[in-house]
C-alpha cells in the first residue's frame, strides 16, 4: 500500500506538478487521439515539454533585462515602469501557477468543446499561446482573490470563465470578422478582441466615405519593423536609451553608475550597458517566442484535430495574423498608431492618473502594439478605410495602455513586476475576475459563476439575433468603396476608349 501511494505521489508532485510535463502528456494524448504514430506521439510529446522549457529560459534573460530598465524608469521618474508583454509576465508566473496553469488549459478546453457543441456558439478557439496566456492569467488572479489553499476551487472556476471566454469573444467579433474576409468561414481566436471590436465600430461611424488603406503606396523602407524580433528590440533600444539620458541628467553620479550589473564607471560604458541590456531584452523575447511556437506547433494540431470530431461544422478561431492579408497596410498604419496612442496614454499617465491616482506606468510593448495595433489597423479600415484604420489603432493603443494599469490592482505581487498581460481582453476580463474573486472563496465563486452566465447568454442573444442574420458593419464604407471602384473601372473604359478613337483617327 506504501509503495502505491508513493507512486501516486510521485506522479502527482514530480510529474502532474510541472507544467512543461503537463503540456508535454497532454501534447502526447492528443498526437494518440489522432492516431499517430509511436515515433509521432513521442516526439510531439517531447517537443511541447521543450518549448515549454525554453519558455522559461528566455523568461530568465528577459527579466535580467528589465530588472535595471525598471530601475531607470523609477529612479529617474519616480514612477513605477512597466512593459505589457504576455509572454514575459506568463513566464514569470509559471513557476508558482504552472501547475494551476496546465489544468486551467485542459479543462477549459472541454467546457469550450462542450459549450460549442450543445449552444449556437460554435468556435474552436485554436490560439495556443493565448490559451496559455488566458489560463496564467485566471490563476494569478484567482489565486490572489480566493487564496493559494483552494487550488481545486481556482481550478474549476478557471476553467469555466476560460471555456466561456474562447466562445463569447468570437461571437462578438464576428460580424467584424465577416467584413474583413468577407465570408463567414473564419473566426478571430485572439484576446485583443475589445480592440478589434471598438476599431470597427469606430472606423464605421467615422469613415464612411475614406478610401481603403490599400490604395496607398507604402514605403517599403519601413517593412522591417513587420519582424516582431526587430521592431521590439529597436524600440527598447531606443526607450533604454531615451531613459539613460534623462537618468544621466537627473541622478547623481554614485546612483546612475550603480544601475546595471556591469556598474560602468564612465558615461560612455553607461549608455553602450543599457544599449546591451536593450539588445537582451529582444534575445530574450526572441527564445520566448520561440518556445511558444514550439508548443503551437504540437498541441494545436491536437486539439484541432479532436475539435474537429467533436464538433462539426464548428469555425476555427485563429490568430491576428491571419487577417494581416486582407490588408497590408492597414497591419502596418495600425501598429503606428497603436503605438502612438500607447505614447499619449502613457504621457496622461504621467502626467496625471499617476501622480493623482498612483496608476502604474505602463510603456509601450511593441508586440502588442504590433499585432494587436496591426489588427485594429485591419479591422478599422475594413469599416473605415483609411481613417478608420487610424482612429480605430489609436483607441486600441489607448485601450491597451490604461486597462494593463487597471489588471494591476488585482494580480497581487505580480502587480509590482516590471510586465504584465498586454491586450485588452486579458486586462478587461481579468480585472472583473479579480475583482468579483475577492469576494473571497464563497461570494466569490458564485458571483463569478452569474458573471459567467450573463456574459454567455449575451453572446448567444448577440449570435442568434445579429450574428446569424447576416448583419456586418461598416455597410456606408462598402457602399463607398464600390462606388469608387466603379468610377475608377469607368475612367479607365473611358481613357482606353479615347486611345482607341485617338489611334483610328490617326
Amino acid at each position: 500500500m506504501n509503495v502505491v501511494v508513493q507512486v501516486l505521489n510521485f506522479i502527482s508532485q514530480e510529474i502532474l506538478n510541472v507544467p512543461a510535463y503537463l503540456i508535454g502528456i497532454i501534447a502526447a494524448i492528443g498526437l494518440i487521439a489522432l492516431k499517430r504514430s509511436a515515433g509521432q506521439v513521442i516526439s510531439g510529446g517531447l517537443k511541447a515539454a521543450m518549448g515549454y522549457l525554453i519558455l522559461g529560459a528566455g523568461a530568465t534573460v528577459v527579466t535580467s533585462a528589465l530588472a535595471p530598465f525598471g530601475d531607470l524608469v523609477l529612479k529617474s521618474t519616480g514612477a513605477h515602469g512597466v512593459v505589457p508583454t504576455n509572454e514575459v509576465i506568463t513566464a514569470q508566473a509559471s513557476s508558482q501557477y504552472g501547475a494551476s496553469s496546465a489544468y486551467i488549459i485542459v479543462l477549459s478546453f472541454i467546457v469550450m468543446l462542450l459549450l460549442a457543441r450543445f449552444t449556437p456558439l460554435k468556435y474552436i478557439f485554436l490560439t495556443g499561446h493565448h490559451m496559455v496566456f488566458m489560463s496564467t492569467m485566471l490563476a494569478v488572479v484567482l489565486s490572489v482573490g480566493f487564496g493559494t489553499d483552494h487550488q481545486l476551487l481556482i481550478v474549476i472556476i478557471g476553467a469555466i470563465l476560460m471555456g466561456v471566454i474562447m466562445v463569447v469573444m468570437p461571437a462578438f467579433a464576428q460580424p467584424f470578422m465577416n467584413r474583413v474576409t468577407n465570408s463567414d468561414k473564419l473566426s478571430i481566436g485572439h484576446f485583443n478582441s475589445l480592440g478589434y471590436i471598438v476599431s470597427g465600430a469606430v472606423g464605421a461611424a467615422v469613415g464612411k466615405k475614406s478610401k481603403s488603406t490599400e490604395d496607398i503606396n507604402f514605403p517599403k523602407g519601413l517593412s522591417f519593423l513587420r519582424d516582431s524580433m526587430v521592431s521590439t528590440t529597436l524600440l527598447m533600444v531606443v526607450l533604454y536609451l531615451v531613459f539613460s539620458v534623462w537618468a544621466a541628467i537627473v541622478l547623481p553620479v554614485e546612483t546612475l553608475f550603480k544601475i546595471f550589473p556591469s556598474n560602468p564607471d564612465n558615461y560612455g560604458s553607461f549608455f553602450m550597458a543599457a544599449f546591451a541590456q536593450a539588445l537582451q531584452f529582444g534575445i530574450g523575447v526572441s527564445i520566448i517566442l520561440y518556445g511558444v511556437r514550439i508548443i503551437l506547433g504540437e498541441l494545436v494540431p491536437a486539439f484541432q484535430g479532436i475539435a474537429n470530431k467533436v464538433v462539426p461544422g464548428a469555425k476555427p478561431a485563429l490568430d491576428i495574423p491571419i487577417v494581416f492579408p486582407y490588408g497590408a497596410n492597414a497591419s502596418l498604419i495600425g501598429f503606428l498608431g497603436s503605438f502612438v496612442g500607447g505614447l499619449v496614454a502613457l504621457a496622461i499617465i504621467a502626467v496625471w492618473l499617476g501622480p493623482v491616482w498612483g496608476v502604474a506606468l505602463i510603456l509601450p510593448g511593441m508586440v502588442p502594439h504590433f499585432f494587436d495595433g496591426g489588427g485594429a489597423g485591419v479591422f478599422g479600415n475594413a469599416t473605415g478605410g483609411r481613417v478608420g484604420a487610424i482612429v480605430g489603432s489609436f483607441i486600441n493603443g489607448l485601450l491597451i495602455t490604461f486597462l494593463p494599469a487597471a489588471l494591476m490592482t488585482v494580480m497581487g505581487s505580480f502587480g509590482l513586476a516590471n510586465s504584465t498581460f498586454g491586450d485588452a481582453d486579458f486586462c478587461w476580463f481579468g480585472t472583473i475576475t479579480g475583482n468579483l474573486a475577492h469576494l473571497g472563496p464563497v461570494g466569490g465563486a458564485i458571483s463569478l459563476l452569474i458573471f459567467a452566465v450573463v456574459l454567455f447568454v449575451a453572446a448567444w442573444v448577440w449570435q442568434v439575433k445579429v450574428v446569424n442574420t447576416g448583419w456586418t458593419p461598416g455597410a456606408k464604407h462598402a457602399e463607398f468603396i464600390e462606388q469608387v471602384k466603379a468610377e475608377e473601372k469607368a475612367a479607365k473604359e473611358a481613357a482606353r476608349a479615347a486611345k482607341k478613337a485617338a489611334t483610328a483617327k490617326a
